[in-house]
């Protein structure tokens, strides 16, 4: 899905962050709810405590004075009456039935106790503004309880009060407290996250930049017991890969070097020939074995990345690419400028470069430099006046040995090797070099180069 973070660090803090705050929210609803029952657990057993009261008082008076006592007990958030026949009306419910309970529980089992809810309509709202002057609308409730209770005497005595269905819309300290706890657990969660997956971006840095630096330094082998291992499996592997490309190196080395002797005596072995036509085979035997001997020591150079990156000036070493072709009367042309210092490594750049140059000399006639600073990279742009290449073999010509059999290869020779290298070397600065066919004729190689900083 393309909604989850890419990273391991978010999506674990997506799960994280979504747990929690599940789990905030059924404990905020599990808080409130116990805290509503709760309060109306105490006002039931205050309201009963007063009910019971009054009927205990008003079995002890007579008629005339329970309806005074009704009076004085009457007040805006409840009204008494007295009468000789309970009304019927209102229905029960689960606050009702209990609140029934716990005041028969207070009164004893012979006592008749009734409680309804009964809702109010407008002309009622108004009869009890009028009985509680001084109560506007929002003090009188809609919705209210009635309690009906038998006097000895036969006659019913009438509570009627307000019942808290809804004890608190704003419980600010419960939901602050929760809010407070929630940010802890998170920022808790966040450094916990970041600290178990440190190592692991280390880790995947590193792999990234193995290939392009084999004799980087190793990662430190810290963490969890999980992450050691990792780190130490890859630092012997990275030991393992530098053993191997320098053992290549050096039979590969060896090898052309050592051929350099035997190619030589027999060049000049066969100067010595009489027929002419032989001698001109031979000696062109031999300058293609001599160019791929040479080739392939230059190449295997070109794997190496011991130079230490610096701080450069790419405009001076472009312009003295330039002066070098201009020498032996080659075109080279420059398009743009580099401002600022890139970091890399001079003598390998100036190597990519020449290689770009002398190829699209050799099969384009000339060659333009078309230089595009940014912040972020360096791109340079190495344009020829060519037939341009299939675009099914702009990816071929970067592998060791290959050439095209069109007369583009034919023209001027090669090992092929001089891409391989020119790309080797823009790998080892974390950049790029491809080719493409410019809409406008001939080939084109992109060089692009991050600015890394030291």
């Amino acid at each position: 899905m393309r909604l989850l973070p890419r990273s391991l660090f978010g999506r674990l803090v997506l799960v994280l962050l979504a747990g929690l705050i599940l789990a905030q929210l059924l404990s905020a609803a599990i808080s409130l709810s116990e805290r509503d029952q709760a309060l109306f657990s105490f006002s039931d057993q205050q309201w009963a405590q007063r009910d019971a009261a009054a009927v205990m008082l008003m079995d002890s008076v007579s008629p005339p004075e329970r309806r005074r006592i009704a009076s004085i007990l009457t007040t805006p958030r409840l009204f008494v009456s007295v009468s000789a026949q309970p009304p019927v009306r209102g229905e029960s419910d689960t606050q009702a039935a209990e609140f029934q309970r716990t005041l028969q529980g207070l009164l004893g089992p012979e006592r008749q106790v009734r409680v309804v809810v009964v809702r109010r309509t407008p002309a009622e709202v108004a009869a009890a503004e009028t009985v509680a002057p001084g109560s506007g609308p929002a003090d009188v409730p809609r919705e209210h309880s009635v309690t009906e209770v038998q006097l000895k005497d036969g006659s019913w005595v009438s509570f009627d009060h307000p019942r808290p269905w809804h004890v608190s819309d704003r419980p600010w300290r419960l939901l602050l407290g929760l809010m407070v706890l929630l940010v802890s657990v998170i920022l808790l969660s966040l450094l916990a996250v970041r600290w178990l997956t440190r190592p692991l971006t280390t880790l995947a840095n590193a792999a990234g930049e193995l290939g392009r630096d084999i004799r980087r330094a190793p990662i430190p082998e810290v963490g969890p017991a999980e992450v050691q291992r990792a780190a130490r499996a890859f630092n012997d592997m990275q030991t393992r890969l530098v053993r191997y490309v320098e053992d290549r190196t050096r039979l590969l080395t060896a090898i052309s070097h050592d051929l350099k002797t035997p190619i030589t005596r027999l060049r000049l072995r066969a100067e010595l020939l009489d027929d002419e036509q032989l001698k001109a085979r031979f000696i062109r035997d031999l300058q293609d074995m001599e160019t791929m001997t040479n080739g392939t020591l230059d190449f295997m150079r070109g794997l190496e990345v011991s130079e230490a990156p610096q701080p450069m000036d790419l405009m001076a070493l472009l312009e003295s690419v330039q002066a070098d072709a201009a020498e032996m009367r080659q075109q080279v042309g420059i398009v743009g400028s580099v401002a600022a210092p890139f970091y890399g490594r001079p003598r390998a750049l100036r190597r990519c470069l020449d290689n770009l140059v002398s190829n699209a000399i050799r099969y384009g006639g000339r060659a333009t430099l078309t230089v595009e600073d940014g912040d972020a990279a360096v791109t340079i742009r190495v344009r020829d006046a060519g037939p341009g290449i299939p675009a099914a073999q702009l990816e071929k010509v970067f592998e060791a040995y290959y050439r095209l059999e069109s007369a583009r290869s034919q023209a001027g020779g090669g090992t092929g090797l001089g891409l391989g290298i020119a790309r080797n070397i823009a790998e080892a600065h974390a950049g790029t070099l491809t080719l493409r066919n410019h809409p406008q004729g001939g080939l084109e190689a992109v060089l692009t180069l991050p600015r890394n900083k030291k």
